[in-house]
C-alpha cells in the first residue's frame, strides 16, 4: 500500500523560509510538489526522479524552492526560501511509478493529505 505524508508546513513572514518533507511508503517513486490556493486549481511546484537524476521546477520558483531527497529515508524535501504572500497554498506531495518529471498532475497516482503554507505580507 503506497502512502505519502507531508510535514513542515506553517506560517512564515514574507522572506522567510520553510522546509516541506514528504515520506513515502510502499515502493519507490518519482515525486512532485504541487500547490492549491483557495478557490484555485491546483498547480505544479516541482518534481524529481527516484535517482534524482532529472528536476522540475516552475518558473515562479526557480531560484528561491529546491527540491531534493534522501532515498535512504524516502523522503522528499523542498526547502523553500524567498517565501512570498502569493506562494500561500496547501502544499501537496504526489508520487507516480514512472521516471518522469511531468508537470502534470494527472500523471501522478498517489497524493499525500497536504500540508498548509501560509506567507504573511
Amino acid at each position: 500500500q503506497v502512502r505519502l505524508v507531508e510535514s513542515g508546513g506553517g506560517l512564515v513572514q514574507t522572506g522567510g523560509s520553510l522546509r516541506l518533507s514528504c515520506a513515502a511508503s510502499g515502493g519507490t517513486f518519482s515525486m512532485a510538489w504541487f500547490r492549491q490556493a483557495p478557490g484555485k486549481e491546483r498547480n505544479f511546484v516541482a518534481a524529481i526522479t527516484w535517482d534524482g537524476g532529472n528536476i522540475n521546477y516552475i518558473d515562479s520558483v526557480k531560484g528561491r524552492f529546491t527540491i531534493s531527497r534522501d532515498n535512504a529515508k524516502n523522503t522528499v524535501n523542498l526547502q523553500m526560501n524567498g517565501l512570498k504572500p502569493e506562494d500561500t497554498a496547501v502544499y501537496y506531495c504526489a508520487a507516480d511509478r514512472r521516471y518522469t518529471v511531468v508537470p502534470d498532475k494527472a500523471k501522478y497516482a498517489y497524493w499525500g493529505e497536504g500540508t498548509q503554507v501560509t506567507v504573511s505580507s
